[in-house]
């Protein structure tokens, strides 16, 4: 009786330092761990006709989340006080509201560190309402016998089996994902034939470049010949003689092969005219 107390009046006081228009709620990882951790909850305010994934009075803006607590444990936690349809956690509150995108389960995952906030969607509104009511009924614990949460070795493991792809699965995601950008490039490619030659609101007509010389295509093999003809053409426009001492060396240069031609003109005169000698015997 007197931990009950104990653990009523912990409650008590963590609903008490609540920031205005939030519901504290006291959860424990453990049954060991004695001092509380302190959830800070209300209903998520949205426009009406958002059309969001976070819909208006059915969704729980949760503050101040520890990092060893899971979407699992979020939808164990408040699927006391009513059917959980979807959790969604990130790193800081969404400034605006996001259509729902699918996500990947390969590519542009972002692995959510330290404490960060959630949003938790019930499937009827009175579910949000039920969740101050648990604020009353002292710690709730996160790891339970029937539902443990994984630390240490078992949680490492774990992280490293679910970081192994799978071959079969990444092949048939990037299969779905080049047919919906196949059909959305020949979606547009068919919204551009239709508009060729329309004149807009304003009576512009939109005119694409055809003819003998059409645009280059836009694969690497392209861009390498286009970037090795501006080179070559760059070596061509290069200044020759730009800097005296270019022309200093230029000149000297110039001097010495004059030499070398001159000396190599004398030793051949001599050899015509030693050729050229009267010799009798």
């Amino acid at each position: 009786a007197s931990c009950r107390a104990k653990m009523a009046a912990a409650a008590e006081r963590v609903v008490a330092v609540a920031p205005p228009g939030y519901t504290a709620l006291a959860v424990k990882f453990g049954e060991r761990q004695r001092s509380p951790h302190c959830l800070l909850v209300k209903e998520h305010q949205v426009r009406e006709g958002a059309g969001t994934t976070h819909p208006a009075r059915r969704t729980l803006f949760v503050l101040n989340v520890p990092p060893y607590c899971s979407r699992d444990s979020l939808v164990r936690l408040f699927s006391r006080c009513g059917h959980v349809q979807s959790v969604y956690i990130c790193d800081k509150p969404e400034l605006g509201e996001k259509k729902d995108k699918s996500t990947s389960k390969f590519f542009n995952r972002k692995t959510v560190k330290g404490f960060h906030v959630a949003y938790v969607v019930f499937r009827k509104p009175a579910a949000v309402q039920a969740v101050k009511a648990l604020a009353q009924e002292g710690p709730l614990l996160i790891s339970t016998e029937s539902h443990p949460v994984k630390t240490g070795i078992s949680k490492w493991i774990a992280s490293y089996a679910a970081s192994v792809v799978d071959p079969e699965e990444l092949k048939a995601e990037v299969d779905a994902y080049m047919q919906a950008y196949d059909k959305k490039i020949a979606e547009e490619e068919a919204k551009a034939a239709q508009e060729e030659g329309v004149p807009d609101e304003e009576g512009w007509v939109k005119v694409t470049r055809k003819g003998r010389k059409p645009g280059l295509p836009r694969t690497e093999a392209a861009s390498l010949r286009v970037l090795e003809k501006e080179k070559r053409k760059r070596a061509r426009k290069e200044l020759l003689n730009f800097y005296a001492w270019q022309h200093r060396e230029t000149k000297r240069e110039h001097i010495a092969q004059l030499r070398k031609k001159f000396e190599e003109d004398k030793q051949r005169i001599a050899l015509m005219r030693a050729q050229r000698k009267f010799r009798p015997y």
